[in-house]
């Protein structure tokens, strides 16, 4: 399925979730544009992942008003009682790829292998141009045939290609995972790398990038850094390995972490529809793990709605 390259900032993502209960056990799972959702890993010292956590673990403030957390869920439950878990593949397929594309290519089978849980990955193929297709856990031999197949070639649409996975993502309910496979480079893109952060804080998508750094010489930092971006935005990581051992050592952390991570889901008491940007932060209740740190996006734009004209008597 090819889809047109994305030209302007994404509307307001449809936040999803999650099923009440202040407790593990009982989820249920519901949608609707007034849930605000938000993915949560908690870190120690050690760069392990934490668990254990309560609901009552947890305060959550929206431009500073506390706000009650009504729905819970950890990335452990069983699949019953837990949201369904999307993954997206952005994998880079330009000229430039070109000396490290096995490499990536190994890494991205790899990776499909461990999330037998995923309810679909999308991959997204991208060039000069995007190419989008989404596959069921049963057609996953499909897409590692796919990713085997293209020969690196053409400039490159990074931003573009991004901008086309988030937008299709709006419509996938439950918890949304993208990895990139790229050098960072772009030279093709209409989308312009800020216009791309504010539509990574527009989704409730997790990017974590896999940057292939070894052959881009003078460009190696500044690509670096926006895959950073890219990935502090949306609250994931970014990983630059020189190896497939460090390919797998970056996947054992994704992992726990993807296991370990914790969705928190609240109304927020400001119904204003005003699309915002409403500034969120999570803090933990207990003294002991205040030094422990929390990963996770800064906030979300409220919804909008245009004002209705006021009638005026002649």
């Amino acid at each position: 399925m090819t889809r047109s390259i994305a030209r302007s900032v994404l509307a307001l993502a449809v936040m999803s979730f999650i099923g009440p209960g202040s407790a593990r056990a009982q989820s249920t799972f519901r949608t609707g544009i007034d849930v605000v959702s938000f993915g949560v890993s908690v870190i120690d010292k050690q760069g392990t992942s934490v668990d254990g956590l309560s609901i009552k673990d947890f305060e959550l403030f929206e431009n500073g008003k506390k706000q009650e957390i009504q729905f819970f869920a950890v990335g452990k439950d069983s699949k019953e009682t837990q949201p369904p878990l999307h993954i997206g593949l952005l994998f880079d397929v330009s000229g430039s790829m070109s000396e490290d594309i096995e490499m990536a290519r190994s890494a991205a089978v790899k990776f499909c292998n461990r999330l037998l849980n995923a309810e679909d990955i999308t991959i997204v193929e991208f060039d000069n141009e995007v190419r989008v297709a989404r596959y069921e856990q049963d057609a996953f031999p499909h897409l590692v045939e796919r990713l085997r197949k293209r020969k690196p070639d053409g400039m490159t649409a990074l931003y573009d290609a991004l901008g086309v996975y988030l937008d299709g993502a709006r419509d996938q309910t439950g918890q949304k995972v993208l990895v990139l496979y790229t050098d960072g480079g772009d030279n093709r893109s209409a989308m312009s790398f800020n216009d791309l952060l504010t539509s990574i804080k527009a989704t409730d998508v997790t990017v974590y990038a896999i940057g292939f750094m070894t052959h881009q010489g003078s460009a190696r930092n500044d690509q670096q850094l926006h895959l950073q971006q890219m990935a502090d935005t949306s609250g994931g990581l970014a990983f630059f390995p020189m190896s497939l051992k460090e390919i797998d050592k970056a996947y054992d952390r994704v992992v726990a972490e993807l296991e370990g991570r914790y969705m928190l889901g609240y109304i927020s008491t400001n119904a204003k529809m005003d699309g915002t940007w409403r500034p969120v932060e999570i803090k933990l209740t207990k003294p002991e793990l205040r030094s422990s740190k929390l990963r996770t996006r800064k906030g979300y734009f409220a919804p909008y709605r245009e004002p209705v004209p006021s009638s005026k008597e002649p």
